[in-house]
């Protein structure tokens, strides 16, 4: 059995540490949920970010047992099957890649106990077993009996107490973390506990209500907070002020009157955007007119921040030491309302601070301008970002043995 060895900073004890003797078993949680178009992989980040502790393990001998979900079947659902990321992940690895017919079961054993050193087995996806999402002992026990060591490298489901994320951990040590699960940790953990100064958090997207903890959080900690996207349209009505057509989340915007009432006596700043981008309508072909001013008349939405705004915003910053970017300012995938969140994109990009984005839509805008390399970390995952910078524990990462 490996055993684990040298400590880390981390406070848990990652893959390095495994004692990994060659042809010994290890069950690796990976995050290959990815979008799927034509039967193919048509995003491969995820498959990528996982390739250094599954290169790691290969290079030592391991039998390498990875599981993942991906998207939310309610059982078997062969348009879920993880075939296609198998295949691209084949072409990733100098490896021999192997596809698991289930999650566990004797046909599964059978494909570990024919798997050859330096090789890799993919089971099926977690999600087919209901067990997975209840955290289900009986699953975690199967999925345990499977490996010699467990590592747990899935950030973006390490919030999730599932049972492939933190139930097998208590049937099988060691239980590690890899290599990118480790990186992500550190990398946010810093922002709430050690930043550059100033620091800047940049949020958006259209909810208040999921990143109200993070805003409280931050007004506490943050030089400045700047908003963006539909959740503006919250504050605005909570400031009595006429948001037309715009999309306004009705329980954010309570919400968003406490935060402006806390940032009152703050010493972080709350910004709001000063102008903005109007559409008659949500679409790319709409009417469009620059406001000058937050003020949406009747028959318009807000669907962009304006100009002085993105300014204003890309000089904030421009000027400091760590920024955090989560979430877009507007429509970005639709051209006449792109401007905005380019702004702030290239701004992060050409910022000479510490860069941390976090968010499928930041990283998806990130990739459409070509600033996706430009980052010094792009998170993989969205609600496991936002709940590890909230300061609540996740439970894939509790799991795990501790350094």
């Amino acid at each position: 059995m490996p055993e684990a060895g040298a400590t880390t900073g981390f406070g848990k004890r990652t893959v390095r540490d495994l004692k990994t003797k060659e042809g010994e078993r290890v069950l690796a949680r990976v995050d290959f949920n990815v979008p799927l178009e034509g039967g193919r992989v048509a995003d491969d980040v995820r498959i990528r970010a996982a390739l250094p502790t599954i290169e790691l393990l290969l290079d030592r001998g391991a039998r390498v047992i990875l599981c993942s979900h991906l998207g939310r079947p309610k059982g078997r659902d062969p348009e879920s099957s993880l075939r296609p990321v198998s295949e691209r992940l084949g072409e990733l690895i100098e490896a021999s890649v192997l596809q698991a017919p289930e999650v566990i079961g004797p046909e599964v054993r059978r494909g570990v106990d024919r798997l050859e050193p330096g090789g890799v087995l993919v089971l099926e996806n977690t999600r087919w077993e209901r067990g997975e999402t209840e955290n289900d002992p009986a699953l975690a026990r199967e999925l345990a009996s499977l490996a010699d060591a467990y590592v747990n490298d899935a950030f973006g489901a390490a919030h999730r107490a599932h049972a492939s994320t933190a139930g097998v951990a208590e049937y099988l040590r060691p239980a590690v973390a890899g290599l990118l699960l480790e990186r992500e940790v550190t990398t946010l953990r810093a922002i709430v506990e050690s930043p550059g100064r100033p620091l800047v958090v940049v949020l958006g997207g259209a909810k208040v209500s999921d990143k109200i903890a993070l805003i409280d959080k931050f007004l506490d900690t943050a030089d400045a907070l700047l908003i963006g996207g539909a959740m503006c349209f919250s504050f605005f009505r909570a400031q009595d002020k006429p948001t037309g057509d715009s999309l306004v989340e009705e329980v954010g915007v309570d919400l968003a009157r406490k935060a402006l009432a806390k940032a009152e006596s703050s010493d972080g700043r709350l910004l709001l955007p000063v102008d903005l981008v109007l559409g008659d309508r949500f679409d790319a072909a709409a009417e469009r007119r620059d406001q000058d001013g937050t003020e949406v008349p009747d028959g318009w939405m807000g669907l962009d921040i304006g100009p002085r705004t993105a300014e204003a915003y890309a000089k904030e910053v421009a000027g400091a030491g760590t920024v955090f970017w989560n979430g877009p300012m507007g429509a970005f995938e639709m051209a006449p309302f792109a401007a905005g969140t380019r702004a702030v994109a290239e701004a992060v990009a050409r910022a000479p601070g510490t860069t941390v984005v976090g968010g499928g839509d930041s990283a998806a805008a990130l990739a459409q301008f070509g600033l996706d390399a430009e980052v010094d970390h792009l998170s993989t995952g969205g609600g496991a970002s936002l709940e590890l910078l909230e300061g609540k524990p996740l439970p894939g990462v509790e799991a795990l043995d501790d350094a």
